[in-house]
């Protein structure tokens, strides 16, 4: 009984091809709007999440002053850090896989009649292991080369670009300033941040030799460091803020002047952000599937009045109520659930073309497409079953009498 229900219903659609579009039409833009929407969104979150994982591995980053880096004011004002903290978070942090100081200064790179304004982190040998980069080609700094404050460098892609063009640029030699280095290894490609700087645009010499040569003093400006696989950032971000108030000599009660920020918190308000807005702009478009389903009720009432003669004949030769009760609802739910499958085609077509637009990744949320899917069907059962009702209640007399 139940398939012959679904060939009636099937049947019923294809005699009335134009109107039964028309009908679904609510039901198909609102699942292909919730299926793009947060195709998108989980895109969304993937890009955030791999921009920040660019930073570097399980990195916490000490600055000084408050926020985020601390607001430009706040920061000169708050003392900076010393080789001496860096030092000490190594020895009496437990957990820590490398710590690399950082200093930054602005300069002009020149190499022949090529220039570009870049930045210059002057950091150690371990900054390349706490950011997680590895080089292109060329090598490191040597542990002599960082005791001298020697006059060589390591530069990001896009100084390579600006002044090498598609040269090797590891042996030559580049005026930073008044400064002059030599190349001696050039940086993997890393692209932007999760915060749109381009993390390329850099060239990073020893810290010994930007305090001497282009700072004029021996201050630390950041510290970095990496956590090894396992261990709690959480407990090292709290031990490494107990160990700083202790050697900035803060009381008890007063405010840091310093920050110590878990890459790993930042990527979790990021990404609960883009869920938030993604959950926000699939609940707008699920609307559309209430309004396809005020479609269906409409048009399926209007096929009981039509049918009206049709629901009295079979009512008479012995039907019984719930027979056509559920042959109407199955109407419904077939419509319905053929308006979710051609959504879902149409929003994973959307999402996918919407992704590449956006130049996010193109995440397949599998759960989103049965939820659309099993939504839609159950929109049918809801719209179609008043009509499917009124149907059922008719009286088999009064019906063979309708004209």
């Amino acid at each position: 009984m139940f398939l012959n229900a679904i060939v009636l219903a099937l049947r019923e659609i294809r005699r009335n091809v134009l109107r039964s579009s028309l009908t679904i039409l609510g039901i198909v833009i609102g699942v292909a709007a919730v299926i793009t929407m947060v195709t998108i969104g989980e895109g969304a979150t993937a890009q955030v999440q791999a921009d920040i994982s660019k930073l570097g591995t399980n990195l916490l980053q000490v600055f000084r002053g408050q926020g985020f880096g601390g607001p430009g004011g706040a920061r000169m004002a708050a003392p900076p850090f010393e080789m001496a903290d860096v030092q000490a978070i190594e020895n009496e942090i437990s957990g820590v896989a490398a710590v690399a100081p950082s200093s930054n200064s602005g300069a002009q790179a020149i190499y022949g009649n090529n220039n570009w304004q870049t930045q210059i982190t002057g950091t150690n040998d371990k900054f390349l292991q706490v950011r997680d980069w590895a080089l292109a080609s060329g090598r490191n700094f040597s542990e002599s080369e960082l005791r001298a404050g020697a006059s060589v460098c390591m530069i990001g892609n896009t100084v390579r670009r600006e002044l090498f063009e598609n040269q090797d640029p590891v042996g030559a030699t580049i005026r930073l300033g008044k400064l002059s280095c030599n190349v001696i290894g050039l940086l993997e490609p890393k692209g932007q941040s999760g915060f749109g700087q381009d993390q390329d645009d850099l060239v990073v010499i020893p810290l010994r030799t930007l305090q001497r040569r282009m700072a004029g003093n021996s201050d630390v400006g950041a510290i970095l460091v990496s956590a090894r696989d396992g261990v709690s950032t959480e407990k090292m971000q709290k031990d490494i803020e107990t160990l700083m108030r202790e050697r900035r000599k803060i009381r008890s009660g007063a405010t840091d002047n310093f920050n110590v920020r878990d890459l790993k918190e930042v990527a979790s308000a990021f990404t609960s952000s883009t869920r938030v807005l993604t959950a926000l702009l699939g609940a707008v478009a699920a609307v559309s599937l209430i309004v396809g389903g005020v479609g269906i009720m409409n048009i399926m009432l209007v096929s009981v009045t039509e049918r009206t003669r049709e629901i009295g004949t079979r009512l008479a030769v012995g039907a019984m109520a719930r027979d056509v009760l559920l042959q109407f609802l199955i109407e419904a739910v077939v419509l319905a659930a053929l308006g979710g499958l051609i959504g879902i085609i149409l929003g994973l077509t959307a999402g996918a073309a919407a992704t590449h637009a956006f130049k996010v990744p193109f995440v397949l949320n599998p759960s989103i497409v049965i939820l659309s899917f099993t939504f839609s069907a159950a929109v049918g059962i809801v719209f179609g079953y008043f009509p499917a009702q009124r149907a059922a209640q008719l009286d088999p007399i009064e019906a063979l009498r309708h004209e």
